[in-house]
């Protein structure tokens, strides 16, 4: 074996201890059939190490960074998003093994469990939260696209940043309200099988209220126009952190869902600044 292929089957190998050494952890605080699924798949994790240690006649320990990030992963975005995560590094895995395959036949193998585990992976999903990621999109994108275009409207009608904090922050409460009430009478009325309407009307509004947090606080501590500035920034990161999260999840394109979001959240502030700008004008307000 050369000096080249010998250092891919070295990656190949830690990569198959370390997801082994994940799989396990996260299991451990699994029940039922999703715990027994993870700890077979570890298993095969195990089987493939031992396979390329054949080869490198090296025992290797796994990446504590890896194991430490996925489990950070996990434990705040959830199972779904990990396993996702981990499957697009086997994907990434897979590209080294049609390397290799002619040096080492033995690989196809191993690439074909890799294949299986994906498939395995993407049936045992089964996580409650995953079943409220379309509660969760209405409340994020409703909060951005209304309350970043109320904020830009009241920015230029008022130019007083308490007055416009104190505004959008009871506006977007009552609006968090709104929504988590209608999502639940939504949800109700259709009755989709597995969905919990009160569920659904708290995923809602919480995700809602987390975004009027972010866009609201610049208003408490910083000049009118800065506080606006960082406000519709708060709106581009929480878009960004949103869409990522779904597109993962969702297997969907990131930069297809981010632009959409914000091309519609933006636009709706920018008319707002000029109904603002209206509004300041002809009403003669001045506080």
């Amino acid at each position: 074996m050369d000096r080249d292929l010998k250092s891919v089957v070295l990656d190949l190998q830690r990569s198959e201890i370390t997801q082994y050494a994940v799989y396990m952890s996260i299991a451990q605080r699994l029940k039922g059939a999703n715990k027994r699924i993870l700890e077979n798949i570890a298993r095969d994790e195990l089987k493939h190490y031992e396979k390329w240690k054949e080869y490198t006649g090296r025992d290797l320990k796994p990446s504590r960074w890896e194991i430490f990030k996925y489990i950070l992963i996990e434990k705040v975005l959830g199972l779904t998003f990990v396993i996702k995560m981990m499957e697009k590094a086997e994907e990434k895995a897979e590209e080294h093994y049609e390397r290799i395959l002619d040096a080492i036949p033995s690989a196809k193998e191993v690439l074909e469990d890799e294949k299986r585990h994906e498939r395995t992976l993407v049936k045992m999903i089964d996580e409650n939260r995953l079943k409220y990621i379309s509660s969760m999109i209405l409340g994020v994108s409703d909060a951005i696209v209304e309350l970043t275009g109320a904020i830009a409207g009241m920015t230029f009608a008022f130019r007083n940043s308490s007055i416009v904090g104190i505004a959008a922050m009871i506006t977007g409460i009552a609006a968090a309200l709104s929504m988590s009430v209608s999502e639940y009478l939504s949800q109700k009325s259709e009755s989709k099988e597995g969905k919990s309407p009160l569920s659904a009307a708290f995923y809602t509004g919480i995700a809602y209220m987390l975004a009027v947090f972010f866009l609201v606080v610049p208003f408490f501590t910083f000049s009118i126009f800065i506080a606006l500035a960082f406000s519709l920034l708060s709106a581009l990161v929480i878009i960004a952190i949103f869409t990522f999260f779904v597109s993962v999840v969702k297997e969907k394109s990131f930069k297809g869902l981010f632009l959409e979001m914000s091309i519609l959240s933006f636009s709706v502030a920018g008319l707002s600044f000029i109904i603002g700008i209206i509004a300041r004008r002809f009403l003669g307000v001045d506080i």
